[in-house]
Formats: structure tokens, sequence, C-alpha cells
């Protein structure tokens, strides 16, 4: 049965997920702070453009400009891209006054500003990164899983293929990112490690739904002017960088206290 699917932008990617994400699915992007999710999101977007998708960038921990900024970096012109309405970048952060602007991370207000995005950009397949979905819910994780469900449910609508980025921390008592992965169609976790006195970062794809993907661990390189590369496989398994059970059993335990608490 034929399956369309939509380039990540990184080639190496797309052969370990059969050609890319099918078109429609909402993507989990997870990981520590620093791993590549971010990079991982503007080769997203940049191969949309490419490809002539409406393409829409919500960011919530960075600014406009700034990620305007890093995608230079890599060699993604997003300010043409703008200019010539090819894309949008919703700003969650700075609060300004402007048309693609949140004044609060509430998510009503999220979805009413993506699809006014999307009525702007016009009709056709559509790609979105909500850069992090997990700053919705900072203040309030007992909300976690039925915000996502509410997201993933208003814009199944629209024609959008997602990846929605989920932050973590394992050193504090709360694990705030979680909830997006209990509905997503996939989910692509990245992780770091100091070895031998160098950071080193890992992808696993952990889940692709209509998808016979790659159950291999891949090692990355960040590069100037290229963006995310994969280097290879590392003899490696999930269990070598799964969570800390300890840590894994006080995320559950907060997680079914927390969803007693939701009204």
């Amino acid at each position: 049965m034929y399956i369309e699917r939509l380039s990540t932008g990184v080639p190496e990617l797309d052969a370990m997920l059969e050609g890319g994400i099918p078109k429609g699915f909402m993507v989990a992007v997870t990981g520590e702070p620093g791993t590549g999710k971010t990079i991982l999101c503007l080769h997203f977007i940049a191969q949309g453009v490419i490809e002539r998708d409406k393409c829409i960038y919500v960011t919530t921990e960075e600014s406009r400009e700034s990620i305007i900024t890093q995608a230079a970096q890599f060699g993604f012109d997003f300010s043409s891209g703008i200019s010539e309405k090819k894309m949008i970048i919703i700003d969650a952060l700075m609060g300004r006054q402007d048309e693609w602007s949140l004044q609060s991370l509430d998510v009503e207000e999220l979805m009413n500003k993506i699809i006014e995005a999307k009525k702007t950009l016009g009709h056709g397949r559509a790609r979105l990164v909500i850069d992090s979905l997990s700053a919705f819910w900072l203040d309030k994780p007992a909300m976690a899983r039925r915000y996502s469900y509410f997201v993933k449910k208003v814009l199944a609508k629209w024609d959008f293929t997602i990846m929605a980025t989920s932050q973590y921390a394992i050193t504090t008592s709360e694990a705030f990112g979680w909830g997006i992965e209990h509905i997503a169609d996939g989910i692509i976790r990245f992780r770091r490690f100091v070895r031998n006195g160098f950071l080193r970062r890992y992808i696993l794809i952990e889940k692709m739904r209509q998808t016979n993907h790659s159950l291999q661990l891949h090692e990355i390189i960040i590069l100037p002017g290229k963006g995310l590369t994969i280097v290879g496989p590392v003899e490696m398994r999930k269990e070598d960088i799964a969570l800390p059970k300890h840590i894994m059993e006080r995320i559950q335990r907060s997680m079914e206290r927390k969803e007693t608490e939701i009204p």
C-alpha cells in the first residue's frame, strides 16, 4: 500500500524511515536540552519550503530572530521563506503585539494562531513545528496528555504533518516533557553522553506507525553550514540509553498522581 511520506530534510534519517514521515502524522521529538531537537525541526521546515509545502514554525524558547539566525548557520534561508510567503514563524516567547506572536502560552490561543497562519498561507500540504509543546504545560503538568490530545485532534483537520518537541531533564524531581508521547504517531528520541571527554549525541526512532523503521541507535553530529548529520549506527542497545530505572519509576508515580488531579 502506498503511503505518502514527507522528507525530514536529513537524507540518512529518511532512509531509516522508509522515505520519511507519513503524511498527517504527529511526531514527538524528545530529549534533553542541547541534543539536536530544534536542529531537526529546522531541517524539516527548510525541506518543506523547498517542496513548496505550507510551513509554520512555533517557537516558545527562542525569539523569531533567533530561529532565523540559527537556521542561517546551517544554510537555511528562513528570511526569504517568510518574505516570499512560504512560511510563518509564530513567536510565543517575546509577547510582542505583531500579527504572528502569542501573548501567552495558552493552548487555545496557539491553535487559533496556527489555523490563522494556515489560512494565510493557503490550501495545500502543510508542515508544522511546535518547539516546544511541553512549554504549554510547565505550570500545569497534569494537563500534558489532555493538551497534547487537544492539539492533535484540532490540527488533524488542517492537513498538517507535525513535529512537536518535548523536553525533559532527568536531574529534576518532575519530568515535564511527558504527555505528547502517549498520543504521538511517532517518537524520535535524542540523547547525549560525555565519552572520553567529548560530548556525543545520538538519535533513536522509538516509534513510527505504518513504517518498518530502523531500530538501531545512531550517532549524530552538528556541522556548521550543514546541520544535523548522521554518522552511523552504534553498538548500543535501547536499554543503554534509557533513563535510569529509579527515574522512570519516579516519573510514573508523578504522572499517576497528577492524572488524579485533572478536573
